[in-house]
């Protein structure tokens, strides 16, 4: 029973966190892949061994 509640919780806390950081996200791939590819000029491509967390 506990189990469960706490399970509820949990999704509706992952939840609230994925909405409440998507505009801060949104902003650091504005600003990180303007700032790569002026240094770079490989228009904002990823760095080895980084992988995307989904």
């Amino acid at each position: 029973m506990f189990r469960a509640i706490a399970d509820v919780l949990r999704q509706i806390g992952a939840a609230l966190a994925t909405v409440v950081t998507l505009p801060f996200r949104a902003l650091a791939r504005l600003f990180g892949g303007a700032s790569r590819s002026g240094r770079r000029g490989g228009g904002g491509a990823r760095r080895p061994g980084r992988t995307r967390r989904v």
